[in-house]
């Protein structure tokens, strides 16, 4: 037998790609499935985008870049996050990396280890546990309770950091539950880290773009007295409908900065060229596209509140941002994970049990509203006709 190392006993996985494989092997079979399982958009990248994704590769850019990423890219991000949250951030603190997982492996990797804490949020995406657990660092929840607006408690979190807390993830707006914390309590938390100058922070704001009711996203980027511990991660996947081209980028402290391009020189060399050229084209092109996008989720956001809360045993909390809703199901006398493989198998609606998200997932069922309001409606029709029997 051959003898790996531990690490790779704890390693996890992010179940919904598991569902999407059930799916797609149902689908397969000739059986109708609506998929409200899968964090992604249902929406064609702007056609501009791929043009000059097209144009880069006709151009001849089909040779390595720099490990941190062209430096036009860079500072297309560096414009971009000026725009989007008034701070200005210097091209060489910018990583252009593949995919926001890679930001994710790149901080958790850098601060775990055997006798290390992180904390995480629970219910959160299930990849930052399942690297914390790989390095041998202690995973630390920190709830997020639909009470709360599924928005983190400043004084909760704080509660958890001890001496040996190395690590803070944040994520907001948030997968699975679309709960967005307001700003007050982001600087209620802030305010309290000076408290704990050897705890890192790392704000996961892929979903920047995406609040709705009035809401606006708070980054991390806009306080100051952290900026020398934070890391940011952000990218191309879900605000232009790139999941596909694995496209993220990260903002980095001087202090770590190098560490992680050192990892990128050992791990994935550079992210690929034409890529990095359409991402340009993304920031800096017309956001109608975009616009469009987000207006559509949230006319989807709203059927979906309303159609599972018409639903016996079922309540849904109005989620504030992402795509996703995080409906109660604890009154059907379902366990979560068994509900939503039965939906699938029997409903054909695919959908992702709680637990997948944590321990606290439990009595909760992830729903990504990323699909047609078509088939939002005939999937929670589904779903009534599967519990009323």
């Amino acid at each position: 037998m051959l003898r790996t190392i531990s690490g790779f006993d704890r390693i996890g996985e992010e179940n919904a790609f598991a569902v999407l494989a059930r799916a797609t092997a149902l689908s397969a079979q000739g059986k109708d499935i609506i998929n409200l399982g899968i964090g992604q958009p249902d929406f064609k990248t702007p056609a501009h985008i791929v043009e000059a994704a097209i144009k880069a590769l006709k151009d001849g850019h089909h040779g390595y870049t720099p490990a941190n990423g062209l430096l036009a890219a860079r500072e297309a991000v560096a414009r971009r996050t000026l725009t989007t949250t008034g701070v200005e951030v210097s091209p060489e603190n910018i990583m252009i990396v593949p995919g926001g997982k890679v930001t994710m492996f790149a901080a958790i990797m850098i601060f775990g280890e055997p006798g290390a804490e992180i904390l995480y949020p629970d219910p959160g995406f299930p990849i930052y546990r399942s690297m914390i657990e790989f390095t041998g660092a202690t995973p630390i929840p920190v709830p997020i309770r639909e009470e709360n607006g599924f928005a983190f408690s400043a004084e909760e979190t704080l509660s958890l950091i001890t001496p040996n807390t190395r690590l803070l993830i944040l994520n907001s707006p948030a997968n699975p539950t679309g709960g967005v914390t307001p700003k007050q309590e982001i600087e209620k938390l802030v305010k309290g880290l000076e408290a704990h100058p050897h705890v890192a922070i790392m704000s996961d704001e892929i979903y920047d773009v995406m609040t709705y009711d009035g809401e606006e996203h708070c980054s991390l980027l806009s306080f100051p007295e952290i900026r020398d511990r934070l890391i940011v991660l952000n990218g191309w996947s879900k605000t232009w409908a790139m999941t596909g081209w694995r496209m993220g980028w990260s903002i980095w402290p001087d202090q770590l900065y190098d560490k992680v391009r050192k990892l990128a020189v050992n791990c994935w060399s550079c992210v690929n060229a034409p890529s990095q050229f359409a991402g340009i084209a993304a920031i800096d092109g017309p956001q109608d596209d975009v616009e469009k996008m987000c207006k559509a989720f949230d006319n989807r956001r709203k059927i979906v509140v309303d159609g599972l809360n018409s639903l016996p045993g079922i309540s849904c909390a109005t989620p504030k941002g992402a795509f996703y809703a995080f409906p109660n199901i604890k009154k059907t006398g379902w366990p979560a994970k068994k509900l939503a493989a039965a939906l699938l198998d029997d409903a054909g609606v695919a959908l992702i049990g709680g637990p997948d998200f944590g321990i606290l997932g439990e009595g909760y069922i992830r729903l990504s509203y990323a699909n047609s309001e078509e088939n939002i409606i005939r999937a929670i029709e589904r779903i009534e006709k599967f519990l009323a029997k």
